[in-house]
């Protein structure tokens, strides 16, 4: 029986898309990639994979889970199975490296970067920032990993230098220049089959940890997506919203063989838009979709559906 197989490594955050699953009567198979083997001479199931690897994955002591998820990915794609977020999404998931060269290759701009290995070489680079803002983020990350926000180059060598500083799990620190929005929020486009779904307002007041999953809400003090429900919820999806960037976009995830993915941006007091994050293994907020009756994950579901019946419908051609 051909199934629908849920690659990642954090059940909090697959439950819902679990619910949905078993909602539409649709077989799956929860593939947990914590640990595990490859057996390179075996063949795999038919079906549908979803990778839903998460770059934050050793925040939860699933270090290299990751790189298993690679070794699955490479060994599902060598046999030809349908695989959606595959390789190549994984690889964009754990560098914003490669997601802001990605971005730029097709004009969309990203904040002034630097990425740097090593504490001097991280405050040499701040050199050239000198009297801007600027904040520090981990290149592989998740969940706002590393993001410190500063007024100069001395603030940084003061946090390079103390208990304070935080290890990137790959060596690699970003510096970016930050861009300062004329309110403190930034937008998160949801993607789903390669198709705008809908945009959700996110609050940046309390700071930059804006994982939207429900399972955050445990600890509202480094994840505020668990905030209580109020009418200046941390996150909004806005009704009607259009914008040029959506086709730019779908171009890049279209080119990346990406079929579902938040991507966030931030729009300066002139109306720049900057992007800044591609995230593969998305989630959403409840309170948010309930209030506007959409529902990412539901939608989620329908597209795996919809692939499934595909495959099966190719196999009764065939």
């Amino acid at each position: 029986m051909r199934k629908i197989y849920v690659l990642h490594e954090n059940n909090e955050w697959t439950d819902h898309l679990i619910k949905r699953l078993e909602e539409l009567d649709l077989p799956y198979e929860d593939w947990l990639l914590t640990n595990g083997t490859v057996d390179l001479s075996s063949e795999p199931p038919e079906g549908i994979f979803y990778n839903r690897m998460s770059a934050s994955s050793h925040t939860r002591g699933n270090r290299f889970s990751p790189e298993l998820t690679n070794a699955v990915l490479a060994w599902l794609e060598h046999h030809g199975r349908k695989v959606i977020n595959g390789s190549r999404a994984l690889q964009l998931e754990v560098s914003k490296v490669l997601q802001y060269l990605e971005l730029q290759k097709y004009g969309i701009e990203t904040p002034k970067t630097t990425a740097a290995v090593g504490k001097d070489e991280l405050l040499e680079a701040a050199k050239a920032f000198e009297g801007k803002q600027f904040i520090t983020k981990h290149n592989r990350a998740g969940k706002g990993l590393g993001v410190q926000l500063f007024q100069s180059a001395d603030a940084l060598k003061d946090y390079v230098e103390g208990d304070r500083f935080e290890e990137p799990v790959d060596g690699v620190t970003l510096i970016q220049e930050y861009i300062q929005p004329p309110q403190p929020f930034i937008t998160r486009c949801e993607f789903v089959g390669g198709r705008f779904v809908y945009a959700v307002r996110v609050d940046t007041s309390d700071g930059f940890e804006l994982c939207p999953a429900d399972a955050c809400a445990i600890d509202e003090l480094f994840c505020p997506a668990g905030e209580e429900e109020s009418s200046n919820s941390k996150f909004q999806i806005i009704e009607g919203f259009d914008h040029p960037i959506l086709e730019k976009y779908e171009r890049v995830l279209a080119a990346n063989d990406i079929q579902i993915a938040g991507i966030e941006f931030i729009q300066d007091k002139d109306g720049n838009i900057y992007t800044y994050d591609i995230n593969t293994n998305t989630n959403y907020n409840s309170d948010a979709e309930a209030k506007s009756e959409k529902f990412g994950m539901l939608e989620v579901a329908k597209f795996l559906g919809s692939e499934l019946k595909k495959l099966e419908d190719k196999v009764i051609v065939d």
